[in-house]
């Protein structure tokens, strides 16, 4: 496996304002994965320590927080010696030992010179985390949250790029991470038929490791069902006793509102007669262990664009485009079969969840919400800003671009619209002064939509 995100581990080891790292990211993503390689490629040697059935290394951290005591035990524990900077201590499971989480905290400010990196489930950290909200007075400082004192990071499932590479198509991936959109247009449809696949496998590890070895969709399906039983269990685990069902049934959900012609989450489509107020502790659960991703509609696309964020009104996307699609409970075939009547429905949700997933893994800062006209007679599915720009962008599942959304967005002098995005299967093409407007409007395969704003801030290069 190749993972983009140790580029960003590796700023963080070479960073002097390096804090203990603690690792976000939904379960069974490839957290462990990544901090083991990761220290087996750049450090002299790694200390390893999960909590998990582990009492002798919970127990290393409950007389006190002195972190020379913790170096020794842990170095007893591991039956090796901690070196700083060239030791890369690995704590696992974290959420299982709650003083190993405030240790943190003495790490950072006792101990700078040791590299510390962190994971565990979302789920368990956030009930720690949630002392950020306490008052200073309320806090318990053996079992508190190190509030500033870790640097965070998120991975995310495996995006198209990293697929790629798995599957043994190397060549195709690097030429989408290098935006080379001369060589790329021969091999256009082949791409288009590999992102396919990736719908339908999506990002785990798991799931991807699988296909690569067995080409097997069904063996793809196994494993994601795997996946969603042990995220039942973390639910029966994690979520208040009485949010259980509530939880369950928002997740089942998403699939089936995405499915929907204008894709917006209403919990009375969920359960007649059901309330927002109902389920606002489940959906946070959710949002909060990346088990699902909130889109909310701008009323206007001005800045900044969370002043003009709607809360009440929002789509819910999955972490992954292949849990998706296991979900739909469409068989695998429906999905490359291009004359399936079913898949040209649902096309347009699983190339909308492609594109989100892909912008948020390579543009991880980007705030991203969505625009819809007053009557809901144009929408753009989502819009963003970067660069003190707003760029809307529009999804295409296919070639056909014709849309009247785009052009009523653009057309529209209260928005003044410089710069636009669409995504399609179409080749890439920029545009000038589109709809009688002073906007140039960027034309991306969909499939290299991960750099849009390479493409757009560094357009002369790219071209």
């Amino acid at each position: 496996m190749v993972r983009k995100a140790v580029k960003k581990l590796l700023k963080w080891k070479e960073s002097k304002d390096r804090k203990p790292l603690m690792l976000y990211g939904l379960r069974q993503v490839g957290k462990s994965w990544l901090m083991k390689e990761f220290g087996a490629k750049y450090y002299k040697n790694t200390v390893y320590i999960t909590f998990d059935n582990n009492p002798s290394a919970k127990a290393t951290f409950n007389s006190d927080f002195d972190v020379k005591r913790i170096i020794r035990e842990l170095e007893i524990e591991a039956d090796t010696t901690i070196l700083p900077g060239e030791t890369l201590i690995i704590l696992d499971e974290i959420q299982v030992c709650p003083r190993a989480v405030t240790s943190l905290k003495y790490f950072n400010e006792d101990a700078p010179q040791y590299h510390v990196m962190t994971a565990g489930s979302l789920l368990g950290v956030m009930n720690l985390a949630q002392d950020e909200e306490n008052d200073e007075a309320e806090r318990v400082e053996n079992t508190g949250f190190p509030v500033g004192k870790t640097d965070r990071m998120t991975l995310y499932p495996m995006n198209f790029i990293e697929f790629l590479i798995a599957v043994g198509e190397e060549r195709f991936a690097k030429l989408i991470e290098n935006l080379d959109f001369k060589t790329v247009v021969p091999f256009a449809q082949k791409i288009s038929d590999l992102m396919t696949q990736y719908f339908i496998v999506g990002g785990m590890p798991a799931a991807v490791k699988k296909y690569a070895e067995s080409r097997s969709f069904q063996d793809v399906r196994d494993v994601h069902y795997g996946l969603i039983n042990d995220y039942y269990a973390d639910f029966a685990k994690h979520v208040p006793k009485w949010d259980i069902a509530k939880t369950r049934r928002l997740w089942e959900n998403v699939p089936l509102q995405l499915g929907k012609e204008n894709r917006r989450f209403l919990y009375s489509d969920m359960k007649k007669g059901s309330r927002g107020r109902d389920y606002e502790t489940a959906l946070q659960w959710l949002i909060d262990a990346g088990m699902v991703s909130k889109v909310n509609r701008v009323s206007q696309p001005h800045m900044p664009l969370n002043a003009y964020m709607e809360e009440a009104i929002f789509k819910l996307y999955m972490p992954d485009t292949g849990l998706l699609s296991t979900l739909t409970g469409l068989d695998p075939r429906v999905y490359i079969e291009p004359n399936n009547a079913i898949f040209h429905h649902y096309k347009g949700v699983l190339a909308e969840q492609f594109a989100l997933q892909e912008i948020r893994a390579s543009n991880t800062n980007l705030q991203i919400y969505f625009w819809a006209s007053e009557a809901n007679k144009a929408e753009i599915e989502f819009v963003v800003q970067a660069n003190n720009k707003i760029i809307p962008i529009e999804v295409k599942a296919g070639k056909n671009t014709k849309s009247e959304s785009l052009r009523s967005y653009i057309s529209r002098k209260d928005f003044a619209a410089s710069i636009a995005v669409r995504t399609s299967l179409n080749d890439y093409r920029v545009a000038d002064n589109i709809y009688n407007s002073d906007c140039v409007l960027y034309d991306i395969p969909l499939y290299m939509i991960g750099g849009f704003e390479r493409v757009i801030f560094d357009a002369n290069e790219n071209c």
